[in-house]
């Protein structure tokens, strides 16, 4: 499938089929896709926690105020926007750009410098925005990555954060904007048209609001 029709054809879907399976090589195929998403500085400030196991599932369905697609769905990808992005990958960045041939040695501190001012200390607003900006650049290439391998998503904002870092494990200082389910429609389902779009003209401006 090319990458107008997985984009076209994405939808949210609500109905999986809790008897197909996602294969382990075929989603780590669809998240190592996933991962080329641009990043501010190419910081990457996301981590996964990918729940597979029907115990598990559980759990996470009664985070996400019992929503039967969480357990239906092959897996659902927690999706974590991680502030701390800025420390832990800076110094990979940054040799990858001097090896690359990016960046002088000399201009080190100054990349460094920048990506401080940009974003801010670490428990800034700034810097919360940051982690869940990027983050969302890699959530929507997965999802258009997994209709590229004929998978279903849906994106999910119904969820207690507080719980579902409570029992996955995640610190408090992590944020999770969306949950992930993927799989298979359920057999015998039909999708509804698609719903209201805004035209162009209505969003749209040229040069000035």
């Amino acid at each position: 499938m090319n990458i107008i029709e997985a984009i076209r054809e994405r939808r949210s879907v609500n109905f999986f089929d809790p008897s197909e399976e996602i294969p382990d090589e075929k989603l780590k195929e669809i998240i190592d896709l996933a991962n080329l998403a641009p990043s501010s500085f190419n910081l990457q400030p996301w981590k996964l926690v990918i729940v597979r196991t029907s115990e598990r599932k559980k759990i996470l369905r009664r985070c996400a105020f019992d929503q039967a697609k969480v357990e239906e769905a092959s897996a659902v990808i927690i999706m974590i926007a991680d502030p701390d992005g800025v420390e832990e990958n800076r110094s990979k960045v940054l040799d990858s750009w001097e090896k690359l041939g990016y960046m002088k040695p000399e201009m080190r501190d100054v990349y460094s410098g920048m990506m401080d001012n940009l974003y801010g200390p670490v428990d800034s607003i700034r810097r919360k925005i940051f982690a869940v900006k990027n983050a969302s650049f890699f959530a929507m290439s997965l999802m258009i990555a997994a209709r590229a391998f004929e998978y279903e998503t849906h994106p999910m904002d119904g969820f207690d954060e507080d719980a579902v870092k409570r029992e996955f494990g995640i610190p408090q200082d992590k944020i999770i904007p969306l949950l992930i389910a993927i799989g298979k429609l359920r057999k015998g389902v039909s999708l509804l048209p698609r719903a209201f779009r805004r035209k162009f003209d209505d969003f749209v401006r040229y040069e000035h609001y």
